[in-house]
């Protein structure tokens, strides 16, 4: 079960931290894909970059519950 989280007084649910590390993954991810020219040879790059984010946040909640 997700749980809240305490932060600086302010319950937070613990998904806004899990959503908080996987846009830095995906800031990360995305930095190294973008030299390779991996978006040019999709067909809607935005698109793309969604679901890579959406693959980056559920692996880290499915990766890290008990």
């Amino acid at each position: 079960m997700l749980r809240e989280t305490n932060l600086l007084g302010a319950l937070m649910p613990s998904l806004v931290l899990y959503f908080l590390a996987a846009i830095a993954l995906f800031i990360v991810i995305d930095r190294l894909i973008l030299p390779l020219g991996f978006y040019r040879l999709v067909w809607h790059p935005p698109l793309v970059r969604l679901a890579i984010f959406v693959c980056v946040f559920s692996g880290l909640v499915l990766l890290t519950r008990p």
